[in-house]
């Protein structure tokens, strides 16, 4: 019986395209480390310094507090006051709010593919309500809606709306018209070109303004508390600034930033797995 003399191949064994793949995949990944590091790095020092230069008074600790007495001041909100409750309300009227502008936006700019009479008239309008400061509207919406928590949904809502709506239309205007005219020829209705065609040439300008919506709402949204609340980080910094509690509005400051941080990862998070979704129906 005769042996074959071909050598077995091993699933292991790469060619020089696998190695350089991945070799690329490794210097980025060691660059994302680096980066994370250079990041953390800096905030500690910044941390570091502001402690040090307030305890040898060259930062004046009354106005500028220190990092320890911030954090102190933190966990006893937590523990003894509503820190944690305020955090919930803020991070739950700006998600609502961001969520329905985003959604509202972009049905309202999509549609515009519908008529381009409807669109042509509609337009000024909402370039008019996008140069509009909506936050001047805070007074309003409070009036019209109390001082609860859809008042700072609804002021949030509006500060995304129109920037999504303005996002979807400029995805409507760069739909290329001899697509849409190949479908036509292959037999599709309209409806058929709008979700084929329209809805994911558009998805990309939609999906570039959820970063800038995400910081919209949440500013719409302290906005709101600053003007009434009766929760909210935004009325506790107001809180202590009436009684003169500088560590307490220093804590508030932190703590929306630190929410800021979050929330936008979480749209960056988002923005990366549309974007994948896409490519993948593009393909």
């Amino acid at each position: 019986m005769a042996v074959s003399a071909e050598p077995a191949r091993h699933p292991a064994q790469t060619g020089p395209e696998q190695d350089g793949e991945a070799a690329q995949q490794k210097a980025r990944a060691s660059k994302k480390r680096a980066v994370l590091f250079g990041r953390i790095a800096v905030g500690m020092a910044i941390v570091v310094v502001w402690e040090v230069f307030t305890r040898i008074g060259w930062m004046d600790p009354y106005y500028w507090s220190r990092p320890s007495t911030i954090l102190h001041t933190a966990y006893i909100q937590m523990v003894k006051g509503t820190l944690l409750r305020d955090m919930a309300y803020t991070s739950g009227s700006t998600l609502l709010g961001f969520v329905f502008g985003t959604l509202f936006g972009s049905i309202l700019g999509l549609s515009f593919w519908w008529s381009k009479r409807y669109a042509a008239i509609t337009e000024p309008y909402l370039i008019v309500f996008n140069a509009l400061p909506k936050l001047a509207l805070a007074p309003v919406l409070v009036i019209l809606f109390g001082i609860g928590f859809f008042s700072k949904v609804a002021l949030a809502f509006l500060m995304t709306v129109v920037v999504t709506a303005l996002s979807a239309y400029g995805g409507v205007k760069s739909v290329d018209p001899e697509m849409e005219t190949l479908l036509y020829s292959l037999g599709a209705t309209r409806l058929q070109v709008f979700g084929k065609v329209v809805v994911p040439w558009s998805m990309p300008w939609i999906v570039s303004s959820l970063r800038i919506n995400i910081a919209l709402a949440l500013a719409g949204a302290i906005v709101g508390e600053f003007i009434a609340s009766n929760q909210g980080v935004g009325r506790m910094v107001i809180y202590a600034g009436t009684i003169l509690d500088i560590n307490l509005v220093w804590v508030g400051v932190f703590v929306l930033s630190i929410l800021s941080l979050v929330m936008y990862a979480g749209v960056v998070a988002l923005e990366k797995w549309l974007s994948k979704r896409l490519a993948i129906i593009h393909s």
